[in-house]
């Protein structure tokens, strides 16, 4: 019986050395591959592995062998006690394996984010010696780049033709640009910045409803607003603005961008003006030959009636008297069809000096200026002019006897001349320093029948017929004037395409 079984013990006892030296093998590699990547997971992993089979292949070879050898030597008791501790650490030994099993899963989880994290680190530590390598080129060219981009926005900050300023939430201005200090009156050296906004406001009230539209939308668009200057003159604007925050300073600024439409407003007053006189000029036509005709037959019965009567006779001076006041109103028809009619230009080049020069003779024959001075500034080389020499001749003489009156007994008229080669316009200016005309009749003086003069001293037509003739013939007039000094009317003409006239 113990013949019949040598060969299985043979193979026992040489499968158990076998096993043994197998997993000692497997286990001095994995431990050489390790060495050569210690963070290699996979490597550990292995080991552990082989660890625990080397544990068990030497436990189960070491157990089969003593077996064979206590019952080989009929110590059969002896390994009946042995046996459960040998069957226990084979147990323990698979329950190691697969314990390492289970956990590895989780492990190359952890591995997997610890490479991720490891090839983050490389590329940010790459690019970080970048950065320190080419700092100085990268910091020249975003400084660079920072100028450049200031240098534009503070040219389109200082170039601006309208006003653009920065205010704190108070209203105090903290940065404006320079048009701004001209369009405020600060050309004196003196500066707007730590002044408030709402100081310049002409009305309180308007502050108040930027900044409720401020508070309750965040920005505000076109609102019109009345500014008042340095020196209290006053223009209309149009007010944008929108509420920021500045981070550095942890409080609320305001932007806004005021544009002036005082000019714009002017042309909307002209053209409205225009509108008007064309209108009354309609309707004065009309009645201006209705008239004409019975004025003319009162008129040729007082004449007649006159002839028979002596002068110096009550009856005589009461028919003088009518004939008065019918050539009077005769006047006043003319003045109307004047105004109303476009009569046939006959228009040719005239030198504005010479014609200036020609009313004011006319007006120094017929007419007592006193003690008026009258200052002549002519520019030396003005381009000849193409007009009615007749018509604007009756415009200047207008304007120099209503500067005259304004003046009064004593005072000084000036009379001057311009050319602006950038629009080719001629200008000439009438300019007294007699009281000058209230700001509520400004937008009025142009109107037919409206002066500001005694009862029967004036038809209020003078200003309207000089108006129109002015823009017969291609040109514009215009007015300033502020109560107490003086008026100036500014008459601008196409110059002809030439030589200029001195």
């Amino acid at each position: 019986m113990i013949f019949s079984s040598l060969p299985v013990w043979y193979v026992d006892m040489i499968g158990s050395v076998i096993m043994i030296v197998l997993s000692l093998l497997c286990l001095g590699k994995v431990r050489g591959l390790k060495k050569l990547d210690e963070d290699n997971i996979i490597w550990t992993y292995l080991q552990w592995v082989c660890y625990a089979l080397a544990v068990f292949a030497i436990s189960r070879s070491a157990g089969h062998l003593l077996k064979q050898l206590l019952l080989f030597s009929g110590h059969r008791l002896a390994w009946s006690r042995i046996q459960p501790f040998s069957g226990a650490v084979n147990t323990f030994m698979f329950m190691a394996v697969a314990s390492v099993t289970i956990f590895f899963e989780r492990i190359w989880k952890v591995y997997q984010q610890i490479l991720a994290d490891k090839q983050a680190l490389q590329q940010a530590h790459a690019e970080l010696l970048y950065l320190n390598q080419n700092l100085e080129k990268l910091v020249s060219e975003r400084t660079e780049a920072l100028a450049f981009s200031e240098h534009k926005y503070r040219r389109i900050f200082e170039v601006s033709k309208d006003m653009i300023l920065v205010t704190e939430a108070d209203g105090r201005i903290a940065e404006i640009n320079p048009v701004g200090y001209e369009m405020l009156g600060y050309n004196g050296g003196k500066s707007p910045v730590g002044r408030l906004l709402q100081e310049h406001f002409a009305d309180p009230r308007d502050w108040q409803r930027i900044r409720s539209m401020l508070s309750r939308e965040g920005f505000c668009a076109s609102v019109e607003v009345e500014i008042r200057r340095r020196d209290d003159t006053r223009f209309k604007t149009l007010f944008s603005g929108s509420l920021d925050h500045d981070p550095a300073q942890h409080q609320e600024i305001m932007h806004f961008l005021v544009k002036d439409i005082d000019q714009r407003k002017s042309m909307e007053q002209q053209m409205a003006q225009a509108d008007k006189l064309a209108s009354i000029g309609q309707l004065a036509a009309g009645i201006a030959h209705e008239i004409n005709n019975p004025l003319g037959i009162i008129l040729g019965y007082t004449q007649l009636l006159l002839r028979g009567e002596q002068a110096g006779q009550e009856r005589y001076n009461d028919l003088k008297t009518i004939e008065k006041h019918v050539r009077s109103c005769k006047l006043i028809v003319e003045d109307l069809l004047n105004f109303a009619r476009s009569s046939e230009t006959k228009k040719e080049a005239i030198s504005v000096n010479q014609a200036l020069d020609d009313v004011l003779s006319f007006i120094q024959h017929h007419s007592d200026l006193g003690r008026i001075e009258v200052i002549r500034d002519y520019a030396e080389d003005i381009p000849a002019v193409l007009l009615d020499e007749k018509k604007i001749k009756q415009v200047l003489i207008n304007l120099i006897m209503n500067a005259r009156d304004a003046v009064g007994r004593e005072g000084t008229i000036t009379l001057a001349t311009y050319y602006d080669p950038a629009t080719r316009r001629v200008l000439i200016r009438v300019a007294d320093d007699g009281y000058g005309i209230e700001k509520k009749n400004l937008s009025r003086i142009f109107d037919p029948f409206f002066t500001t003069k005694p009862t029967g001293e004036a038809t209020g037509l003078g200003l309207s017929v000089s108006y129109a003739i002015v823009k017969n013939q291609g040109g514009d007039i215009s007015v300033q004037s502020k109560p107490g000094k003086g008026t100036v009317f500014t008459v601008s003409l196409p110059a002809k395409r030439g030589d200029a006239l001195k």
